[in-house]
């Protein structure tokens, strides 16, 4: 099955049956394509799973995670190769490589844009980037934190980068930035820690001092993990409300996602909770057996995606905990699955970007 199949479907417009018959299509195809195109990944089918043919979404072979810090995964010759990309990782820690060819990584950008475009509309909008512009330097070979920011740039036709390289809020630029597009919709876009750290709390010090900020007509995405403002008892609710007391900032969206399915994100809707896509699948899995779980079930999140092509990440078990919330029946009227995240397993690396900045930040 084409990948433009997927595309020419609304993200999330198919029932639990229909996404299910066109999800499994392709996990079975990219399955058997890797197995005959990546060697290694072909062994450890092999030596771990029975070939009998996945008849559900449940019975697709998954690779953990951490085997792209340990393993050379690539389904592609090298000279295919046209960009390689790694995972977030505070130092001393092994990094992910995915190896990405000219097809993996435009489909990787189609599927954004349709997930993304859902929530904040087709048009592009002027962007303020949360980040220093020195993150993105080297374009075939970059972190996960660079790849997240190149990525949704697509969605920006003026960019502005709001911090310089010492992570300092450049407010004069911001305050052009906002007055040169004022009445039009401003798109955020920034890593959680960092949102909170370097841009909501100047913005604070610079209310208390007399000069706000309104960001009422800008819509926020962010993401990379919560484990730092978790500690400082900021909850999801806490981070939106203080927000919106400080500069009028309504429209924020968390999302999920990683290096090893990039494209593939889980936006978080209007009622809190992320999103499965057409283009991708969530299963929860017990510890113990790995067997499924069911809706409200605490468990291991397997991700699928229907993205990857120049390497095995298709299906993958991931080092997060998580709860099964519904199917087809969120109050935000999308369908597909819908969950939340709820921590790193235990004795598992920090990983997102937020997460391990923080970790590093001093």
């Amino acid at each position: 099955m084409e990948f433009d199949t997927f595309l020419q479907t609304g993200p999330y417009s198919l029932c639990k049956e229909e996404k299910e018959a066109l999800l499994l299509h392709r996990m079975k195809a990219l399955t058997r394509y890797h197995r005959e195109n990546c060697p290694a990944y072909a062994r450890i089918l092999d030596g771990v799973f029975q070939d009998s043919g996945a008849s559900s979404l449940e019975a697709i072979p998954f690779l953990p995670v951490r085997l792209f810090k340990e393993l050379t995964l690539r389904s592609v010759p090298t000279e295919a190769v046209a960009k390689t990309m790694t995972s977030s990782g505070t130092s001393g820690q092994a990094v992910s490589k995915i190896y990405l060819d000219r097809t993996t990584a435009a489909n990787q950008q189609k599927a954004l844009v349709k997930i993304v475009s859902s929530f904040t509309g087709s048009g592009r909008m002027p962007m303020v980037i949360l980040d220093c512009p020195s993150v993105v330097k080297d374009r075939r070979m970059f972190s996960a934190r660079g790849a997240g920011i190149l990525g949704f740039s697509i969605f920006g036709t003026k960019k502005f980068y709001a911090l310089d390289d010492e992570m300092r809020l450049d407010a004069e630029g911001l305050e052009k930035f906002l007055d040169a597009y004022r009445g039009e919709t401003i798109l955020l876009f920034g890593f959680t820690f960092m949102v909170w750290q370097h841009f909501y709390k100047e913005l604070l010090r610079l209310k208390t001092c007399g000069r706000a900020f309104d960001l009422s007509n800008c819509i926020l995405i962010h993401g990379g993990g919560w484990k730092k403002l978790q500690s400082e008892a900021v909850s999801q609710q806490e981070f939106r409300r203080r927000l919106r007391e400080v500069c009028g900032l309504g429209r924020i969206h968390d999302y999920y996602g990683m290096v090893e399915q990039t494209g593939c994100i889980y936006m978080e809707c209007e009622e809190g909770h992320l999103h499965a896509s057409v283009f991708s699948d969530v299963i929860l899995r017990r510890p113990l057996d790995f067997g499924v779980c069911g809706i409200g079930e605490p468990g291991i999140l397997q991700v699928l995606s229907s993205i990857p092509q120049s390497y095995p990440g298709h299906s993958l078990l991931t080092e997060d905990a998580g709860v099964l919330l519904g199917e087809d029946d969120c109050p935000c009227g999308r369908k597909g699955k819908y969950f939340k995240v709820t921590g790193r397993l235990k004795n598992a690396e920090l990983r997102g970007c937020s997460d391990t900045y923080a970790a590093g930040y001093q």
